[in-house]
């Protein structure tokens, strides 16, 4: 038994490299992450030997020739097959592979067969197919030697497929019932232009001239349905019509590029092939296309509106924006649409929430220095994000934790979801976005969800089994998720916190570790400390920590402190880290310090001091402009001649103050 590796190529599996050495591990052969392995006897398969390795790589070609009949005559039309050879074959086995004599042999590397072609010499045919560049894909043109004076390529090596005439447009005549003619064949390539096409066809039809000037040329599909109108000016190639394809002659003329071609109908279920045609600018309002609409019907009454029809050919979204024109909504010639009986319902947004329902966008945020399973199967950390557009700036090694300015939020989609379903069921729902199937999230319990203000993570959502309507989202709320790297269940009276450890002789932190402080002893500065020094496995005593503000670049210790509300009864204030001056919550920052290596008290970095310069220039400029200002309007004030504002004569005042007791 042989080990070997494989490949899927275009042409089927091919079989490269036999693996060898039964004492190597796969690192050390380098197998790649999800290769194949090929099992067989090294030999052969089915009693057929198998060429390995990249030199013999099978190619998958197009070959074109003409077909032979069955009586073995050459006929007078191309055919299309595609041909497996090895990429170290001679380009002169085509002959043999095929069963033809010996000619000419053409190739092109494009997928496009109109140009591009390049005839071999003789003496090249020994050379390779991948000498020659060939790929998977490329084109094959094969001529043999008796067709020679039927070449079937142009001076200019252009691809031309007329050969006595085989390839042709059929015109179908649809203007006059009495004609002699009902079915024409016009020879035609890829550069004859749509004119032409139509004269020739009125002439062999035997029609009259007059519909040179109000005709048209519109493609039939393989239902019989007419399509719109191709215009007069483009060649095949431009109209993206096959050579052998079908086109009715109709009367009338074919909008011009600044007018649309619509089909509509009455109804939201409609047969294909009874529609209504009509020819309106691109630059018509929705609201005046219905009205020519139903002047067309002969309808009455206000109670209308359009809809365009959806790939299942149903009646789609409505067109709410009545005063858009039809270029603006991007509504294109061949396009249906639909009258609808009714007036125009509210767009989806309002019809959400007056059903109770959200419409929530859904971002995604990863605080830097932080590593584990949800990395995405590519690696994101510099790349763009999975989606759209991304918020935030790049981290600054060793600066203080303000986590939500260093970390980046990545958006990843919309979803619609009832107010009255739960937290788990919204981050349920938002790992359905296909964003989120880049990432490994074991399940729901492994995200942990945010509100989003100001461009960044604020409110923590932290009860999974509680409604969405409890949580008094509102309309226009915006939610991050922050993937964990174990599940997570806080309680009503936890606190997330993000702890970084001051670096010992250094103006910088380390990575932000996250800390969930259980709150029911109080919102002391002593329990908080006792619980960063568990954390930390420090002596309480020996830690110092404080609470950093990011928009002041500020820090603040944490200590225990007594406030007197009044100086006749003596009563101290419950001490109480929500308030002032700290006004802690979910998500802050708390710097820690250990005074076994340094008991100063300074806890701020470098980034602080830059930070804070920065608002000091700014401020000081804001201030001169001021001032610049007020001289400005102080210089027109002078300048003109304004009357003196008369002194009001004084008054006494009164003040009451009522007894609260």
């Amino acid at each position: 038994m042989v080990l070997s590796t494989a490949k899927c190529l275009p042409a089927g599996l091919h079989v490269y490299q036999t693996l060898d050495g039964d004492d190597l591990t796969l690192c050390e052969i380098e197998i790649a992450d999800e290769e194949d392995i090929f099992v067989w006897n090294g030999v052969e398969v089915g009693g057929i030997q198998i060429p390995t390795g990249s030199d013999c790589e099978p190619l998958l070609l197009n070959v074109l020739h003409l077909a032979t009949s069955s009586e073995g005559e050459k006929c007078q039309q191309l055919t299309e097959s595609p041909q497996v050879f090895p990429s170290n074959a001679e380009v002169g086995s085509v002959f043999t592979a095929l069963a033809i004599p010996v000619g000419a042999i053409f190739l092109s590397s494009t997928e496009c067969t109109n140009e591009g072609w390049t005839a071999i010499p003789q003496e090249d045919w020994r050379k390779t197919f991948r000498e020659q560049g060939l790929t998977n894909g490329s084109f094959v043109l094969i001529q043999d030697s008796s067709n020679s004076n039927n070449s079937l390529l142009t001076k200019q090596g252009e691809w031309i497929t007329t050969v006595n005439e085989t390839n042709w447009i059929q015109v179908k005549n649809l203007c006059q019932s009495e004609s002699e003619e009902e079915l024409v064949k016009i020879p035609a390539t890829a550069n004859t232009v749509v004119f032409d096409i139509r004269i020739k066809a009125i002439k062999e039809l035997k029609l009259m001239k007059e519909l040179a000037e109000n005709s048209c040329l519109r493609p039939i599909d393989r239902d019989g349905k007419l399509l719109c109108p191709v215009p007069d000016h483009c060649t095949l190639k431009e109209t993206e019509l096959r050579i052998e394809s079908s086109l009715g002659l109709c009367p009338g003329k074919a909008p011009t590029s600044s007018q649309l071609f619509l089909f509509f109908a009455v109804g939201s279920h409609i047969q294909p092939g009874t529609e209504m045609e009509i020819i309106v600018e691109e630059t018509i309002t929705v609201r005046d296309c219905l009205k020519i609409m139903l002047e067309k019907l002969g309808l009455p009454g206000d109670s209308w509106h359009l809809r365009k029809t959806d790939w299942c050919y149903e009646a789609g979204e409505p067109l709410h924006e009545e005063d858009a024109t039809l270029k603006e909504l991007m509504i294109y010639s061949g396009d249906t649409l639909l009258l609808i009986e009714g007036k125009l319902p509210p767009p989806l947004s309002e019809m959400l929430r007056f059903q109770g329902f959200l419409k929530v966008p859904i971002w995604w945020y990863q605080p830097h220095g932080c590593a584990g399973p949800w990395r995405s199967h590519q690696d994101q950390t510099n790349g763009p994000p999975p989606q759209g557009g991304v918020w935030g700036a790049s981290a600054t090694q060793g600066a203080p934790g303000d986590t939500y300015a260093e970390a980046s939020l990545s958006y990843l989609g919309d979803i619609e979801i009832s107010d009255d379903a739960t937290l788990a069921e919204l981050k349920s729902q938002a790992m359905t976005l296909p964003s989120v199937s880049e990432f490994f999230i074991p399940s729901p319990a492994f995200l942990r969800a945010w509100t989003v203000e100001s461009k960044r993570p604020s409110r923590l959502l932290r009860i999974n089994q509680q409604q969405l309507r409890e949580y008094k989202l509102g309309r226009r709320t915006e939610i991050c998720l922050e993937p964990l790297q174990k599940e997570e269940n806080l309680g009503p009276q936890d606190v997330l916190l993000r702890i970084q450890r001051r670096l010992p002789g250094e103006r910088a932190y380390g990575p932000p570790v996250d800390l969930v402080w259980d709150t029911a002893l109080g919102w002391t500065a002593s329990t908080l400390q006792r619980r960063v020094a568990d954390c930390c496995s420090l002596p309480v005593e020996k830690i110092e920590i404080a609470k950093y503000f990011p928009e002041k670049f500020e820090w603040l210790p944490v200590s225990s402190w007594s406030q007197q509300t009044t100086k006749r009864k003596k009563k101290k204030k419950q001490e109480n880290l929500q308030g002032a001056p700290y006004y802690l919550k979910d998500g802050d920052t708390i710097g820690i310090k250990n005074l076994l290596v340094e008991d100063d008290g300074d806890f701020s970095t470098d980034r602080d001091d830059a930070g804070k310069e920065k608002q000091k220039q700014l401020a000081l400029g804001g201030r001169k402009s001021q001032e610049v200002l007020r001289g400005q309007s102080s210089s027109v004030v002078s300048g003109a001649e304004l009357p003196g504002r008369p002194q009001r004569p004084e008054a006494s005042l009164s003040i009451h103050v009522g007894s609260f007791r």
